[in-house]
């Protein structure tokens, strides 16, 4: 069997770094580089044509055609997350000088109290655990790609002056949980519009289950939630997204994004161990 990168199921760590870098004339050699600088303790994703020009199996979709997404793609994505900010900085910078330099997105976050977004509330209450996490996560075996993973990032901004000036009742209904105990809302308590309604979704019969691995971003002047989810194919991400924006049939938008938008987003491969090793050969 294949093995995906082991970063992408780590236990949470409470120091988070994501790095977009812009490398359109990436090479194996570059490739190799990165992964000796961050000495496999960071996940590597490959933009679409970044994969593609190295000789990638499986095929990777980007954000251009769902309307209402920022879609700003790249050509590798590092997600490193540890201890130590200073083994953090050494490997970024290390990592920016095999690929020369061009970082397009720099986000360094952090585990807000118990697992929680900046809104007060539980983040990825609903993620899957143990094989349902692989089953979500990864390639299946014997398809292109198998044990790696297409990843979606998005760094949102929010307003939370505005979120947190609702009512309690107001904001859970907004999100689909409740703050105190992230339960989720049941029956009429639930809106259409809440998060949770339109990201617990089917489709084809099919539950579109993801594994999310965001984190919280910021200061005082600006803060968010930077969006990091595996899925064991693309498709499910851009489902979500069309429910989210209101692109699909019904036309309904998540309430959250009245509340917080995204000022960046694209798709990655995570190759396998693998794979990973055939295309930095």
């Amino acid at each position: 069997m294949t093995a995906p990168q082991p970063g992408i199921f780590a236990a949470a760590a409470p120091l988070q770094l994501a790095l977009e870098f812009r490398a359109p004339a990436l090479t194996a050699t570059a490739l190799a580089a990165v992964r000796e600088a961050l000495e496999g303790d960071a996940v590597i994703a490959l933009g679409a044509d970044a994969y593609r020009r190295l000789g990638g199996e499986a095929a990777v979709a980007d954000l251009a055609a769902i309307p209402g997404v920022a879609s700003t793609p790249g050509d590798v994505l590092v997600w490193w997350q540890g201890a130590r900010r200073d083994r953090q900085f050494d490997a970024a910078m290390a990592a920016a000088r095999a690929l020369g330099g061009s970082v397009g997105l720099e986000v360094a976050g952090f585990v807000y109290r118990d697992s929680r977004d900046l809104t007060g509330f539980v983040d990825g209450t609903a993620n899957p655990t143990g094989e349902r996490a692989r089953a979500a996560a990864l390639v299946p075996e014997g398809a292109p790609g198998a044990g790696g993973s297409h990843v979606l990032t998005q760094k949102w901004r929010h307003d939370l002056a505005s979120f947190l000036a609702l009512p309690v009742r107001e904001q859970e209904r907004t999100i689909g949980r409740t703050k105190a105990d992230s339960v989720e809302l049941r029956g009429a308590a639930m809106p259409k519009d809440a998060h949770v309604s339109r990201t617990d979704a089917v489709c084809d019969g099919v539950a579109q289950t993801i594994y999310r691995r965001s984190f919280p971003y910021g200061g005082i002047a600006e803060h968010g939630l930077y969006f990091l989810a595996f899925s064991c194919e693309a498709a499910r991400h851009e489902f979500l997204l069309r429910r989210m924006f209101g692109a699909t049939e019904d036309g309904i938008r998540d309430r959250l994004t009245a509340f917080s938008r995204t000022v960046t987003g694209a798709l990655w491969f995570a190759p396998s161990l693998e794979e990973l090793e055939r295309l930095s050969a």
